[in-house]
């Protein structure tokens, strides 16, 4: 009798829907703890072309004012390094380039398998619309 419930393929289905259906639960749990890293790639990108439009306008990388309504609105703390032709302090001169870096690390965490840390750059670019005598 024990040997006949062993063969028997009976309640078959049920398993393999039991499976797939805890497949598709860890995709989804994986894919929701990845989002953030891609939430916050595009928030550091419209971090990044927000101050980088200011110092554009300005004609100037002293745009701490922005900086610090960008931190707020978006929650995030980046790293923030310039690259421009200045032509004194901190003043770039008409058609200048103005670039700026932004890194910041976002952890993706694995329930209680830890976390990993991801490090997110992005670079804008722009030229000074300000002419200095």
């Amino acid at each position: 009798m024990f040997r006949r419930i062993l063969k028997s393929k009976s309640g078959e289905g049920y398993i393999d829907v039991a499976i797939g259906i805890l497949c598709l639960l860890l995709v989804v749990a994986f894919a929701v703890q990845l989002f953030p890293v891609f939430t916050a790639k595009q928030q550091l990108d419209i971090f990044a072309t927000e101050i980088v439009r200011e110092a554009e306008i300005k004609g100037s990388t002293s745009v701490d004012s922005r900086i610090v309504e960008m931190r707020e609105q978006t929650g995030l703390d980046p790293d923030i390094r310039w690259d421009c032709d200045y032509c004194s302090g901190k003043k770039v001169q008409l058609n200048g380039d103005i670039e700026v870096r932004l890194t910041d690390t976002v952890d993706i965490g694995f329930f209680v398998f830890g976390s990993i840390p991801i490090d997110i750059q992005v670079k804008a670019t722009g030229k000074s619309e300000v002419y200095y005598k």
